[in-house]
């Protein structure tokens, strides 16, 4: 890391500045909003004819300095960042950081102050029967939230700067209090996005959908075709309804994303996906990761190998720089296999998440370490439609439960998601990883393996080298 930016993330590890940054979260009954987000009104020139106290000038004038120093650091411009600031989301996500900061510190990858992305899977109910479903989805669950206790959790989430809800299921649409708490959640400034097998999706429904501030909507697609993708849905038809709902969704221009969940039964389909989706114009194709859980125990078998998983990042990747189409994938190695590539080939490309691609400038690089691979319990969690809260939706762990404890207090004490936020406490191959803090291995597929979520992750290609060598190495010490 470079002496500036090394200097910089010194000074806000620093326990005096620390507090400060704390003390700049809260409301302040005169400014009538927090000190943080006053210091970012300040920074952009907005915040004149508005009451501020001492304290808040005070605070504005250090935030803005360490905004233009941090910028400074990493090779990025006031103008990119002002530019950026102007953007609801990135200042909530500016906050969020600043306000993990001051309560966990300077950390490789950084835990924010709360959950960057909370997916919450909103009913169990489903019209499918999908072989991979990890929510084992199909009837509702007698004990799924009210809807006024919904809306008491959203208020939550917002009050802890939570940037982003995903909604999932189950299928989300099928709850008739969906579109309502939806529309509650962006009005908030919270950014929403719906994952959706896409069969309820008429022309209605989008422009629906879209009416209610709905910014992004995934759709599953499991082939390119009824053969493949109705089969492993297993409802006959519903590769058609999907496709409609993706055109409905496009005409009605709401930012549209094939989802495929790649196994055995797929993953030789997948550029045909790619394709499929450039003819349909989504702007983007997320790939995600087989975890065996839920009804995925029944097919781990179908689990593709190291080396197959590896081919399909390279190919993503491949995909990704042509500029035709967003390609993503939610293996953590693909932010590492981004990393290997754009170095290969001089680009500036990289992808510290699954779902964003930034052109960094070299100095900006350093951040894939703060920002990159499995998110789990760090910058994501999940809830679950009883208001239990889990890592991730893969990951049937539950830390807390939101009808009796707070969304602060389950983030801020459980020893789960503290030990998933520790790196130095993976173990096997994973511990001692040149990529660990861009990567980390996917703690779901630990889990769901080995029934440890700090165990190595076997899908990948450098686990599967250590593997071979261990084997080699046991085999010359069996013939000597």
């Amino acid at each position: 890391m470079s002496e500036n930016a090394y200097a910089f993330l010194s000074i806000l590890n620093n326990s005096i500045v620390r507090t400060i940054i704390k003390s700049a979260s809260k409301t302040c009954p005169i400014c009538g909003e927090t000190h943080l987000e006053v210091a970012l009104d300040d920074y952009l020139s907005e915040g004149n004819g508005k009451p501020r106290c001492l304290a808040a000038k005070l605070v504005s004038k250090a935030i803005n300095q360490a905004l233009n120093n941090g910028g400074k650091a990493f090779g990025i411009t006031d103008e990119q960042l002002k530019r950026g600031l102007h953007d609801p989301y990135v200042r909530r996500g500016i906050a969020n950081v600043l306000c993990g900061i001051a309560t966990f510190g300077v950390n490789k990858p950084q835990t924010t102050g709360a959950p960057f992305l909370v997916v919450w899977n909103y009913t169990n109910a489903c019209n499918l029967r999908c072989r991979h479903c990890y929510q084992n989805a199909g009837v509702p669950t007698p004990d799924e939230l009210s809807t006024n206790k919904r809306k008491e959790i959203v208020d939550e989430l917002d009050r802890e700067n939570v940037v982003s809800i995903a909604f999932s299921g189950g299928e989300p649409l099928i709850r008739p209090d969906f579109l309502g708490v939806a529309g509650y959640v962006t009005k908030k400034g919270i950014y929403v996005s719906v994952a959706t097998n896409g069969t309820m999706i008429t022309k209605t429904m989008a422009l629906k959908l879209r009416d209610a501030g709905i910014d992004y909507v995934e759709v599953s697609l499991d082939g390119p075709n009824s053969e493949v993708h109705d089969t492993f849905r297993g409802v006959s038809g519903c590769f058609k309804k999907a496709i409609d709902g993706i055109q409905n969704l496009v005409e009605s221009g709401i930012y549209t994303c094939i989802a495929v969940t790649v196994t055995k039964h797929n993953v030789h389909s997948i550029p045909a996906i790619v394709e499929l989706g450039k003819k349909l114009q989504v702007k983007r194709v997320v790939v995600f990761n087989f975890i065996p859980v839920g009804r995925g125990f029944e097919i781990v078998n179908l689990d593709i190998s190291p080396i197959e998983r590896e081919g399909l990042l390279e190919y993503l990747y491949s995909e990704l720089t042509k500029g035709e189409i967003q390609t993503f994938c939610t293996a953590p190695q693909f932010a590492r296999v981004c990393m290997q590539k754009a170095l290969e080939t001089k680009q500036a490309l990289a992808t510290p998440t699954h779902f964003a691609a930034y052109n960094l400038p070299d100095r900006a690089k350093y951040l894939t370490e703060f920002l990159g691979g499995c998110g789990a319990g760090r910058i994501y969690c999940a809830i679950e439609p009883n208001g239990l809260v889990t890592p991730c939706v893969f990951m049937p762990i539950t830390v807390g439960d939101l009808r009796t404890q707070s969304f602060k207090e389950i983030w801020l004490r459980s020893s789960v998601l503290a030990a998933l936020r520790d790196r130095k406490k993976l173990k096997g191959r994973c511990s001692h990883c040149q990529y660990m803090y861009i990567c980390g291995g996917c703690r779901a597929r630990a889990f769901g393996y080995y029934g440890d979520y700090l165990a190595p992750d076997p899908g990948c290609i450098r686990e599967l080298e250590e593997s071979s060598k261990e084997f080699a190495t046991k085999l010359e010490i069996a013939a000597v």
